[in-house]
C-alpha cells in the first residue's frame, strides 16, 4: 500500500500541467532541428548502405542463425503521407535455429535528426503482425507527435511468427516460435536494432525504452525483468504478464457462460441490463455522474452479487426474458466476479483475481458473444475470453487443435502448464537487476478492463512491494489505476504523455506523482488526473463546475 505522505503528494499537482494535458489533443506538429541538404544526402547514403546488412548470431543474445536486412528505404520529410519527418525504414528478419521454425520480422526506423534515444514498441494478442514503430505508442494522446517524429529511433517486430488473427495459436505448436513469443523476441529485436543503430550512427543510444500494452505490456515487463541490462525504462499498460494463468482464467469465464448448454450465457440485451444497473448504482459515487465509475471500493459495497440477485433476478429463477437474469445467469456473473483457483501454482501463482463485471466493465470488447453455444474451432461470434482461453488449451497446453475446450481439464496438463508458465509468464521474474541499474517502470491498468482484470496488475504490484518494500518500490515503480479505462478503450480511453514522463524520470530524476491525462475517445474533450494506486479521482469542483476538466478532480486514497 502507498504511504499517506505519498498520497498527499499525489493529490497536489500543477494545474498548469493539467492545462497542458487538455491541450495535448490539439497538438499536431513538432519543432524539429533544421536538416541541411548535405545532412539529407549523407543520411540517404547511410540508409542505402544498410541494404543487405548481415548480423551474426553471436551479436544476438538469444539463439538464432543471425539476421539480415532485407530493405532499407529512405523516406524524405516531404514524402506523401509521411508525418514522421526524415528517416530510414529498415526491415529484415532474424533467422531461426531450426529450419521448421518461422523467422522473426523486424523494423527499425532511423531519424536523420536523432535524439540519441530508442523506443521499442510491443505487440498485442498473439502477436503475428509486424509492429512497424511508425505510429503512436500505446495510450499516447491523440494528435501528439509520435516518438519517431520526436527524434527517437523506433522499432518493433512480429513476435517471431505470422498469424491470421482471431487468436491463431498455431505458432505455439513450434517450440522455437513459442519461446520467441513468450520472451525471446524482445531480446532478439533489441539486439538486431542495436547493431543497425551502431552501423548507421556510429554510436549506441544513450537511452533505450520499451512501451506496450496487453501482450506488449507483458513484453515491457520481459524487457525490464529478463533483459535489465538493455533497458533504461519501460511502460507496461494493462500487461498480460502471466499468459498461462490469464488464459486459464479466461476459459473459466467462457465455461461460466457456456456450461450446461449455455444456461449462463447472456445476450446483448441482458448484458446491457447488468451494465446499466451497475452504472445506475455507482456512477455518482465519485461525485460526478459522467459515465465513469471512479470510486470502485464504494461500488463494491452498494452493488454486489447479492444486489444483482435482489434487483435483477427473474421471478422463479427461470429465464423469463431480457428484463431479468435467471439463476443460471446470476451464477455465471458470480463466477466471473470471483477469483479463479487453478488448484495448482503456475509461475508462482495459483489464484487469478476476479473480473470487474460489477465495477464498470462494459464488455464492449470482451463481449459475451452472439450465441449461447460456442463454435469449434472458435469463431468471431464466441465470447472473446472463451476464444483466447480455448486457443491456449488447443495450441499451447494440449497441442490438440481439434480439442473441445469445454471439456478441457487443466489439472490433467499440470506439468505442461507449469512448463508454459516458465516460458510465457513473468510473474516471479525478479526486477532486482533492473532496479539496481537505475531502471524505471510505469504500470497502468484501467478499472473497467474486461479482457485482463485490473486486479491482475494490482497483484503484480503487490508482489513487488513484498519483494522490495514500499520505499524500494517507490524508488523505481509507479502504478496508476485509471477509472473508466477498458482494454485500450472504454468510457475513458486513456491518453497520457508516457514517453516524456518516463524520459524525465530516467534523465532528470523527476519521479512522477499524479500524471495529467486526456480522454482519447473521439470528441470526448475531457481530462482527468491519473492517480497513483490506490488513489482515485474524486470530483471536488464547485457547483456547476465542468466534469470534463481535470482541475476539478482531486486524488483520494479512500
Amino acid at each position: 500500500m502507498a504511504t499517506p505522505d505519498s498520497r498527499r503528494r499525489s493529490a497536489s499537482f500543477s494545474l498548469a500541467a493539467l492545462a497542458t494535458a487538455a491541450a495535448l489533443a490539439g497538438c499536431a506538429s513538432v519543432s524539429e532541428p533544421a536538416i541541411t541538404p548535405a545532412q539529407t544526402a549523407q543520411a540517404q547514403a547511410a540508409c542505402t548502405a544498410l541494404q543487405d546488412m548481415k548480423i551474426a548470431a553471436s551479436a544476438i543474445g538469444k539463439p538464432s542463425s543471425g539476421a539480415v536486412v532485407q530493405s532499407a528505404s529512405f523516406v524524405p520529410a516531404n514524402a506523401a503521407d509521411n508525418p514522421n519527418g526524415e528517416y530510414c525504414a529498415v526491415k529484415g528478419v532474424v533467422l531461426p535455429v531450426s529450419a521448421s521454425a518461422p523467422s522473426l520480422e523486424f523494423q527499425v526506423n532511423l531519424p536523420t535528426a536523432w535524439n540519441r534515444r530508442a523506443l521499442q514498441m510491443g505487440g498485442g494478442g498473439y502477436d503475428g503482425t509486424l509492429v512497424t514503430g511508425l505510429g503512436a505508442y500505446t495510450a499516447q494522446p491523440n494528435g501528439t507527435p509520435n516518438a519517431l517524429r520526436q527524434g527517437y529511433v523506433t522499432l518493433g517486430s512480429d513476435g517471431g511468427h505470422k498469424g491470421t488473427g482471431n487468436f491463431d495459436g498455431n505458432f505455439a505448436l513450434n517450440e522455437e516460435a513459442l519461446l520467441n513469443y513468450g520472451q525471446q523476441s524482445v531480446k532478439k529485436t533489441h539486439d538486431v536494432a542495436l547493431e543497425i543503430i551502431r552501423q548507421r550512427y556510429g554510436a549506441a543510444p544513450r537511452r533505450f525504452y520499451f512501451i506496450g500494452g496487453s501482450q506488449g505490456g507483458h513484453e515491457a515487463l520481459d524487457a525490464a525483468a529478463r533483459y535489465a541490462a538493455d533497458y533504461d525504462g519501460a511502460i507496461a499498460n494493462y500487461p498480460a504478464y502471466n499468459i498461462t494463468m490469464l488464459q486459464l482464467a479466461s476459459l473459466h469465464v467462457g465455461k461460466a457462460l457456456y456450461a450446461n448448454g449455455g444456461a449462463g450465457w447472456m445476450n446483448p440485451a441482458k448484458k446491457t441490463l447488468l451494465v446499466n444497473a451497475v452504472y445506475a448504482a455507482c456512477d455518482g459515487l465519485d461525485g460526478a455522474k459522467d459515465g465513469i465509475i471512479g470510486n470502485v471500493a464504494a461500488c463494491n459495497v452498494v452493488f454486489n452479487i447479492d444486489k444483482v440477485k435482489a434487483t435483477l433476478r427473474c421471478v422463479g429463477g427461470a429465464d423469463n426474458g431480457d428484463f431479468c437474469l435467471s439463476d443460471a445467469q446470476i451464477a455465471a456473473v458470480r463466477q466471473i466476479a470471483s477469483p479463479y483457483d487453478a488448484g495448482f501454482a503456475v509461475a508462482g501463482q495459483q489464484v487469478f483475481p476476479r473480473w470487474p463485471v460489477l465495477e464498470g466493465a462494459v464488455f464492449s470488447v470482451s463481449s459475451f458473444g452472439a450465441s449461447r453455444v460456442p463454435s469449434n474451432p472458435p469463431a468471431a461470434t464466441d465470447a472473446l475470453l472463451f476464444s483466447i482461453g480455448a486457443a491456449h488449451a488447443k495450441y499451447f497446453a494440449t497441442r490438440n487443435p481439434s480439442l473441445d475446450a469445454l471439456r478441457y481439464e487443466p489439472a490433467r496438463y499440470r506439468a505442461r502448464l507449469q512448463q508454459l508458465g516458465s516460458i510465457t509468464d513473468v510473474t516471479t521474474v525478479s526486477l532486482e537487476a533492473f532496479r539496481a541499474r537505475g531502471g524505471k517502470l510505469i504500470l497502468t491498468h484501467g478499472t473497467a478492463d474486461d479482457f485482463i482484470s485490473p486486479y491482475n496488475t494490482e497483484d503484480y504490484y503487490r508482489r513487488q512491494v513484498a519483494a522490495f518494500g514500499q520505499a524500494g518500490v517507490d524508488s523505481f515503480i509507479r502504478f496508476y489505476s485509471v477509472p473508466g479505462f477498458g482494454h485500450g478503450m472504454g468510457p475513458y480511453r486513456l491518453g497520457y504523455d508516457g514517453l516524456a514522463v518516463l524520459d524525465n524520470w530516467v534523465e532528470k530524476g523527476q519521479a512522477p506523482e499524479t500524471i495529467p491525462s486526456v480522454d482519447n475517445n473521439q470528441n470526448a474533450n475531457r481530462s482527468r488526473p491519473m492517480c497513483r494506486w490506490p488513489a482515485w479521482p474524486m470530483f471536488t469542483g464547485a457547483a456547476g463546475a465542468s466534469m470534463n476538466d481535470a482541475a476539478n478532480f482531486s486524488c483520494r486514497a479512500s
